[in-house]
């Protein structure tokens, strides 16, 4: 069994350990005062609303169980199936090294930062190349996270909170247990949605015993008070996370897209072999014949320019088989503000909710979108990607141009 996801704060990790608790203890005083002191004691057996009281409780119980169902869903994948990124053996040695450090209290602040891999066979770039298009950096390589000491893949963020990288990752919420990425946002979205009605249900009950008691001239309940206190502010939060993550759904965003959101992306596009860089785009050739050794090294947190002599060699002749397993991309650049997985409001539904309303309305299974197998790209672009090549002037027959491939950076 896949160890859980924890916090590297402390306050963190107590939250979560405390916050379920008290939501069973919510839930516990919810269930009393509702079903058993105002749909069966008062309005069934004191008042004789017996539609009433049939009603109410039989909509308590479909969300109070859809609630805990979407519930322990979301809890348990986000502590079991988060969505970090894998390391490299290699680089799953060097985190453990820095876990040994934290454990023995030293500084990892110390520990040198780590630039992007220079070895143009470095583990993991593969997975970035073999697709058509993929997140890059100015030079066309893949995003690198110096933290993890390992490629990016779109659209994942590192989390401070557990010092790895995850995909799509959304918020941190200790109300669920922890980071919201794409394994558990849609889980993450029928709890909120269920949790507000179950609140809205509540409110209802006690709102409507409370305006019969005033009717009839009886003496306020204390318990019907704090349970409208109670379930409308639980409601009112609830519908508000549901109308934020509605959001986000139908334009394919995150959290931290939002707080990113005139964001520019550069974007590796493959193109023809033919097609050579102009002066709007550069272009780069994988598999990477040779990466130049970086003018710096980095010892202790510090640059220290490094003087090195460089001896120009030819590259070395190709087979006719590498020559086919080249791959030519361009680098284009969108827009501040462009989402280049935005699919449309149906399209972007689809790929958090999935394809069937028993996806949409159940915890059944998880995101279409955390299916990464295509060859295309990790996500499913939009037609943002055609509308990048025709705005660079870039066609699938495309005729070779004068100038020169960044074959490396």
């Amino acid at each position: 069994m896949p160890r859980p996801a924890t916090s590297n704060r402390a306050e963190t990790r107590w939250t979560v350990r405390l916050v379920p608790f008290f939501c069973a203890a919510a839930i516990g005083y919810a269930t009393y005062l509702t079903v058993a002191h105002l749909c069966v004691n008062y309005l069934l057996r004191e008042k004789k609303k017996t539609a009433t009281a049939v009603v109410l409780l039989v909509l308590y119980f479909v969300f109070f169980f859809l609630t805990i169902a979407t519930y322990l869903r979301t809890f348990l994948t986000i502590q079991f199936k988060t969505g970090i990124v894998p390391l490299t053996p290699e680089r799953e040695a060097l985190d453990q090294q820095r876990q040994q450090i934290k454990k023995r209290g030293g500084d990892l602040e110390a520990l040198p930062w780590v630039p992007p891999d220079r070895n143009p066979d470095s583990p993991g770039l593969e997975t970035f190349y073999s697709k058509d298009v993929f997140v890059c950096e100015s030079d066309g390589r893949p995003r690198w996270c110096s933290e993890c000491r390992n490629w990016k893949p779109d659209r994942a963020h590192h989390s401070s909170d557990l010092d790895r990288c995850v995909r799509k990752m959304d918020h941190l919420c200790p109300w669920v247990g922890g980071v919201v990425g794409e394994n558990s946002f849609n889980f993450f979205v029928q709890f909120t949605l269920y949790c507000a009605a179950f609140c809205a249900v509540c409110l209802a009950a006690s709102g409507y015993s409370l305006h019969l008691k005033m009717q009839d001239g009886e003496s306020l309940d204390a318990r019907i008070v704090v349970g409208i206190a109670l379930a409308g502010l639980f409601c009112l939060f609830t519908s508000a996370m549901t109308m934020t993550s509605a959001r986000f759904v139908l334009t394919n965003i995150t959290n931290i897209d939002l707080f990113k959101k005139n964001q520019v992306f550069r974007l590796a596009v493959r193109v023809p072999q033919a097609t050579r860089p102009t002066d709007g785009f550069q272009t780069i050739v994988y598999p990477l014949s040779s990466v130049p050794p970086s003018p710096y090294v980095i010892e202790r947190g510090q640059l220290n320019s490094v003087n090195r002599s460089r001896t120009a060699t030819p590259e070395p002749r190709m087979s006719a088989r590498d020559q086919q397993a080249r791959r030519t991309f361009a680098i284009l650049m969108t827009e501040p503000g462009e989402n280049p997985w935005d699919l449309g409001y149906w399209g972007n539904f689809k790929s958090v909710m999935g394809n069937s309303i028993f996806e949409w309305l159940l915890p059944i299974r998880h995101s279409p979108c955390c299916n990464h197998d295509s060859m295309v790209s990790d996500y499913e672009y939009g037609p943002l990607v055609e509308v990048l090549k025709r705005r660079y002037g870039i066609t699938d027959d495309e005729p070779a141009k004068e100038g020169i491939e960044m074959t490396s950076n």
